[in-house]
Protein backbone atom coordinates (compact mmCIF):
# COMPACT_ATOMS: atom_id res chain seq x y z
CA UNK A 1 0.00 0.00 0.00
CA UNK A 2 1.30 3.16 -0.50
CA UNK A 3 1.11 5.85 2.52
CA UNK A 4 0.90 9.56 2.15
CA UNK A 5 1.42 11.93 5.28
CA UNK A 6 1.22 15.79 5.49
CA UNK A 7 1.72 15.65 9.41
CA UNK A 8 -2.41 16.26 9.51
CA UNK A 9 -3.70 13.66 7.88
CA UNK A 10 -2.53 9.81 6.92
CA UNK A 11 -3.50 8.20 4.18
CA UNK A 12 -3.37 4.21 2.58
CA UNK A 13 -4.19 3.28 -0.62
CA UNK A 14 -4.20 -0.21 -2.75
CA UNK A 15 -3.32 -0.43 -5.72
CA UNK A 16 -5.40 -2.98 -6.47
CA UNK A 17 -8.44 -1.30 -8.21
CA UNK A 18 -6.80 1.97 -6.61
CA UNK A 19 -8.95 1.80 -3.76
CA UNK A 20 -8.45 4.58 -0.90
CA UNK A 21 -7.88 2.44 2.49
CA UNK A 22 -7.77 4.35 5.56
CA UNK A 23 -8.17 8.34 5.74
CA UNK A 24 -7.10 9.43 9.75
CA UNK A 25 -6.19 12.64 11.42
CA UNK A 26 -3.17 12.77 13.36
CA UNK A 27 -4.67 11.90 16.58
CA UNK A 28 -5.24 8.43 14.71
CA UNK A 29 -9.61 9.03 13.85
CA UNK A 30 -10.11 6.51 11.17
CA UNK A 31 -12.69 8.83 8.88
CA UNK A 32 -13.09 5.80 6.22
CA UNK A 33 -14.98 2.92 6.52
CA UNK A 34 -12.70 -0.36 7.32
CA UNK A 35 -14.17 -2.77 4.96
CA UNK A 36 -15.88 -4.98 7.97
CA UNK A 37 -16.75 -7.94 5.55
CA UNK A 38 -20.03 -8.84 7.90
CA UNK A 39 -21.75 -5.85 6.27
CA UNK A 40 -19.55 -4.67 2.67
CA UNK A 41 -16.11 -5.25 2.27
CA UNK A 42 -15.26 -2.82 0.21
CA UNK A 43 -13.87 1.18 1.41
CA UNK A 44 -13.56 3.39 -2.11
CA UNK A 45 -13.69 0.92 -5.49
CA UNK A 46 -13.61 3.13 -8.57
CA UNK A 47 -16.62 2.49 -10.57
CA UNK A 48 -15.74 2.36 -14.60
CA UNK A 49 -16.28 2.03 -17.62
CA UNK A 50 -19.88 2.01 -16.24
CA UNK A 51 -21.65 3.58 -13.34
CA UNK A 52 -24.57 1.19 -11.57
CA UNK A 53 -26.16 -2.09 -13.53
CA UNK A 54 -26.62 -2.37 -17.07
CA UNK A 55 -30.19 -3.70 -18.08
CA UNK A 56 -29.46 -7.91 -18.15
CA UNK A 57 -26.10 -7.28 -17.46
CA UNK A 58 -25.22 -6.48 -20.92
CA UNK A 59 -24.95 -3.51 -23.91
CA UNK A 60 -24.76 -3.31 -27.28
CA UNK A 61 -21.95 -1.16 -28.96
CA UNK A 62 -21.43 -1.47 -33.03
CA UNK A 63 -24.00 -4.55 -33.10
CA UNK A 64 -22.18 -6.50 -30.63
CA UNK A 65 -23.45 -7.32 -27.39
CA UNK A 66 -20.86 -7.37 -24.47
CA UNK A 67 -21.55 -8.18 -20.66
CA UNK A 68 -20.11 -5.95 -18.15
CA UNK A 69 -21.08 -6.61 -14.16
CA UNK A 70 -22.49 -3.98 -11.89
CA UNK A 71 -19.50 -0.99 -11.55
CA UNK A 72 -17.91 -2.38 -14.04
CA UNK A 73 -14.35 -3.87 -14.10
CA UNK A 74 -11.33 -1.39 -12.85
CA UNK A 75 -12.20 -1.90 -9.33
CA UNK A 76 -10.67 -5.78 -9.43
CA UNK A 77 -7.72 -4.40 -11.40
CA UNK A 78 -4.87 -3.61 -10.53
CA UNK A 79 -3.39 -0.45 -11.10
CA UNK A 80 0.61 0.71 -11.78
CA UNK A 81 1.60 2.91 -8.75
CA UNK A 82 3.94 6.32 -9.57
CA UNK A 83 4.70 7.93 -6.43
CA UNK A 84 5.16 11.56 -7.10
CA UNK A 85 5.96 13.01 -3.56
CA UNK A 86 5.19 12.14 0.38
CA UNK A 87 1.68 14.06 -0.24
CA UNK A 88 0.64 12.86 -3.82
CA UNK A 89 0.62 9.57 -5.76
CA UNK A 90 -1.47 8.49 -8.80
CA UNK A 91 -2.52 4.83 -10.28
CA UNK A 92 -3.22 4.27 -13.48
CA UNK A 93 -4.89 1.66 -15.61
CA UNK A 94 -4.70 1.12 -19.47
CA UNK A 95 -6.46 -1.11 -22.11
CA UNK A 96 -5.75 -4.49 -22.97
CA UNK A 97 -7.11 -7.90 -24.42
CA UNK A 98 -8.60 -8.92 -21.68
CA UNK A 99 -10.35 -5.14 -21.31
CA UNK A 100 -11.04 -5.90 -24.95
CA UNK A 101 -13.12 -8.96 -24.29
CA UNK A 102 -15.92 -6.65 -22.31
CA UNK A 103 -14.77 -3.11 -23.41
CA UNK A 104 -13.56 -2.57 -26.92
CA UNK A 105 -11.98 0.61 -26.31
CA UNK A 106 -8.61 1.93 -25.82
CA UNK A 107 -8.45 4.03 -23.05
CA UNK A 108 -5.79 5.03 -19.85
CA UNK A 109 -7.64 5.69 -16.59
CA UNK A 110 -5.22 7.55 -13.78
CA UNK A 111 -6.62 8.28 -9.86
CA UNK A 112 -4.57 10.97 -8.22
CA UNK A 113 -4.61 11.07 -4.92
CA UNK A 114 -3.42 14.47 -2.91
CA UNK A 115 -2.97 15.95 0.56
CA UNK A 116 -3.05 19.48 1.31
CA UNK A 117 -3.52 20.06 5.36
CA UNK A 118 -7.01 18.86 6.31
CA UNK A 119 -7.89 18.10 2.86
CA UNK A 120 -8.00 14.63 1.11
CA UNK A 121 -8.51 15.13 -3.03
CA UNK A 122 -8.63 12.57 -5.65
CA UNK A 123 -8.86 13.01 -8.70
CA UNK A 124 -9.69 10.83 -12.23
CA UNK A 125 -8.58 11.81 -15.41
CA UNK A 126 -9.83 9.55 -18.57
CA UNK A 127 -7.51 9.63 -21.82
CA UNK A 128 -8.80 8.28 -25.06
CA UNK A 129 -5.76 6.37 -26.35
CA UNK A 130 -7.43 5.77 -29.92
CA UNK A 131 -6.70 7.79 -32.84
CA UNK A 132 -9.86 6.92 -34.58
CA UNK A 133 -12.56 5.82 -32.11
CA UNK A 134 -14.25 7.95 -29.91
CA UNK A 135 -14.41 6.53 -25.82
CA UNK A 136 -17.86 5.78 -25.00
CA UNK A 137 -17.62 5.53 -20.81
CA UNK A 138 -18.80 6.59 -17.30
CA UNK A 139 -16.64 6.96 -14.25
CA UNK A 140 -17.68 7.70 -10.46
CA UNK A 141 -16.69 7.25 -6.76
CA UNK A 142 -17.94 5.39 -4.22
CA UNK A 143 -15.95 6.61 -0.89
CA UNK A 144 -17.64 4.85 2.61
CA UNK A 145 -17.08 7.01 4.92
CA UNK A 146 -16.92 5.74 8.76
CA UNK A 147 -19.89 7.22 11.28
CA UNK A 148 -18.82 6.67 14.69
CA UNK A 149 -20.80 5.19 16.81
CA UNK A 150 -18.24 4.44 20.07
CA UNK A 151 -19.69 3.90 23.46
CA UNK A 152 -20.52 7.03 25.00
CA UNK A 153 -20.13 8.55 21.72
CA UNK A 154 -23.25 9.48 19.36
CA UNK A 155 -25.71 7.21 17.87
CA UNK A 156 -25.65 5.88 14.28
CA UNK A 157 -29.60 8.44 13.80
CA UNK A 158 -27.58 11.46 15.90
CA UNK A 159 -25.66 12.09 12.64
CA UNK A 160 -26.96 14.35 9.48
CA UNK A 161 -25.77 14.86 6.50
CA UNK A 162 -26.64 18.57 5.16
CA UNK A 163 -26.76 20.42 1.65
CA UNK A 164 -26.51 23.62 1.51
CA UNK A 165 -28.38 24.70 -1.67
CA UNK A 166 -30.91 22.25 -1.39
CA UNK A 167 -34.94 21.91 0.41
CA UNK A 168 -35.28 18.33 -0.41
CA UNK A 169 -33.52 15.28 -2.20
CA UNK A 170 -35.27 14.25 -5.52
CA UNK A 171 -34.42 10.06 -5.62
CA UNK A 172 -35.20 8.29 -8.22
CA UNK A 173 -36.36 4.70 -7.12
CA UNK A 174 -34.26 1.55 -8.26
CA UNK A 175 -36.19 -1.50 -9.63
CA UNK A 176 -34.12 -4.60 -9.94
CA UNK A 177 -30.50 -2.86 -9.58
CA UNK A 178 -32.22 -0.83 -12.69
CA UNK A 179 -33.62 3.13 -12.66
CA UNK A 180 -37.19 3.30 -12.59
CA UNK A 181 -39.57 5.89 -13.50
CA UNK A 182 -40.89 6.46 -9.91
CA UNK A 183 -39.03 9.74 -8.24
CA UNK A 184 -39.67 10.08 -4.67
CA UNK A 185 -39.28 13.81 -2.96
CA UNK A 186 -37.55 13.38 0.61
CA UNK A 187 -37.62 16.42 2.23
CA UNK A 188 -35.09 18.12 4.49
CA UNK A 189 -35.34 19.63 7.21
CA UNK A 190 -33.45 23.38 7.44
CA UNK A 191 -31.15 21.44 4.60
CA UNK A 192 -30.42 18.22 6.90
CA UNK A 193 -31.23 14.50 6.30
CA UNK A 194 -30.85 12.63 9.53
CA UNK A 195 -29.25 9.74 9.03
CA UNK A 196 -31.45 6.11 9.93
CA UNK A 197 -30.84 2.55 8.98
CA UNK A 198 -34.27 1.92 7.38
CA UNK A 199 -32.95 5.26 4.88
CA UNK A 200 -30.83 2.56 2.53
CA UNK A 201 -33.22 -0.40 3.18
CA UNK A 202 -34.01 0.26 -0.84
CA UNK A 203 -30.77 0.53 -1.75
CA UNK A 204 -29.25 3.97 -3.08
CA UNK A 205 -30.86 7.08 -2.99
CA UNK A 206 -30.50 8.39 -6.78
CA UNK A 207 -30.32 11.79 -7.46
CA UNK A 208 -29.88 13.42 -10.78
CA UNK A 209 -30.25 16.86 -9.95
CA UNK A 210 -28.62 17.82 -6.80
CA UNK A 211 -27.86 21.35 -6.73
CA UNK A 212 -25.37 21.16 -3.22
CA UNK A 213 -21.78 21.03 -5.06
CA UNK A 214 -20.46 20.07 -1.15
CA UNK A 215 -22.38 17.90 1.54
CA UNK A 216 -21.29 17.73 5.15
CA UNK A 217 -21.41 15.09 7.71
CA UNK A 218 -22.06 16.15 10.81
CA UNK A 219 -23.83 15.15 14.51
CA UNK A 220 -25.51 16.59 17.18
CA UNK A 221 -23.35 15.46 19.70
CA UNK A 222 -20.00 16.83 19.35
CA UNK A 223 -17.85 18.93 16.46
CA UNK A 224 -16.48 16.10 14.38
CA UNK A 225 -17.12 15.59 10.68
CA UNK A 226 -16.18 16.35 7.41
CA UNK A 227 -16.86 18.47 4.24
CA UNK A 228 -17.45 16.17 0.93
CA UNK A 229 -17.47 18.76 -2.33
CA UNK A 230 -17.17 17.41 -5.95
CA UNK A 231 -16.88 18.72 -9.36
CA UNK A 232 -17.59 17.57 -12.57
CA UNK A 233 -20.20 15.19 -11.96
CA UNK A 234 -23.88 15.25 -12.58
CA UNK A 235 -25.20 12.48 -10.56
CA UNK A 236 -24.96 11.55 -7.00
CA UNK A 237 -25.68 8.36 -4.70
CA UNK A 238 -26.20 7.83 -1.27
CA UNK A 239 -25.60 4.65 0.17
CA UNK A 240 -24.91 2.60 3.46
CA UNK A 241 -25.07 -1.38 3.86
CA UNK A 242 -28.19 -2.90 5.53
CA UNK A 243 -27.74 -1.83 9.34
CA UNK A 244 -24.15 -0.38 8.69
CA UNK A 245 -22.36 2.37 10.22
CA UNK A 246 -21.29 4.00 7.45
CA UNK A 247 -22.38 6.28 4.76
CA UNK A 248 -21.38 6.51 0.91
CA UNK A 249 -21.15 9.67 -1.14
CA UNK A 250 -21.25 9.01 -4.47
CA UNK A 251 -19.99 11.52 -7.68
CA UNK A 252 -20.96 9.85 -10.39
CA UNK A 253 -20.51 10.89 -14.17
CA UNK A 254 -22.97 8.08 -15.12
CA UNK A 255 -25.56 6.31 -13.97
CA UNK A 256 -27.66 2.58 -13.96
CA UNK A 257 -29.67 1.59 -17.18
CA UNK A 258 -33.50 2.55 -16.86
CA UNK A 259 -35.65 -0.33 -16.71
CA UNK A 260 -36.83 0.44 -20.47
CA UNK A 261 -33.07 0.91 -21.69
CA UNK A 262 -32.46 -0.31 -25.81
CA UNK A 263 -28.90 -1.34 -24.47
CA UNK A 264 -27.66 0.45 -27.18
CA UNK A 265 -24.14 1.90 -25.26
CA UNK A 266 -24.58 5.40 -27.71
CA UNK A 267 -28.03 5.52 -25.81
CA UNK A 268 -27.15 5.23 -22.30
CA UNK A 269 -28.33 8.11 -19.86
CA UNK A 270 -25.20 10.05 -18.26
CA UNK A 271 -22.58 8.07 -21.06
CA UNK A 272 -19.27 10.70 -21.92
CA UNK A 273 -18.11 10.80 -25.17
CA UNK A 274 -14.24 11.77 -25.68
CA UNK A 275 -12.91 12.36 -29.05
CA UNK A 276 -9.26 10.54 -29.98
CA UNK A 277 -6.27 11.92 -28.42
CA UNK A 278 -8.41 14.13 -25.92
CA UNK A 279 -8.78 13.68 -22.01
CA UNK A 280 -11.30 14.12 -19.36
CA UNK A 281 -11.76 14.90 -15.56
CA UNK A 282 -13.29 14.92 -12.47
CA UNK A 283 -12.62 15.45 -8.84
CA UNK A 284 -14.03 15.41 -5.21
CA UNK A 285 -12.32 16.07 -2.26
CA UNK A 286 -12.68 15.58 1.61
CA UNK A 287 -12.22 18.28 4.33
CA UNK A 288 -11.87 16.49 7.94
CA UNK A 289 -12.35 18.18 11.12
Amino acid sequence: MARLTNGMLCVEIDPQGAELKSLRDKGGREYLWQADPRYWAKTSPVLFPIVGALKDDAYIFNGKEYRLSRHGFARDRLFEEYRISETEVAYTLRDSADTHSVYPFAFELTLRYALSRHTLSCTYEVYNLSDSQPLLFSVGGHPAFAVHTEDGGPAYTDHYLEFPDDEALYCHALEGNLVSGRVDAVPLNNNRLPLRYELFYRDALVIKTLRSRRISLRNTVNDRGLHFSYEHTPFFGIWAARDADFVCLEPWCGIADSVDHNQQLTDKEGIQRLDPGQKWSARWAVECF
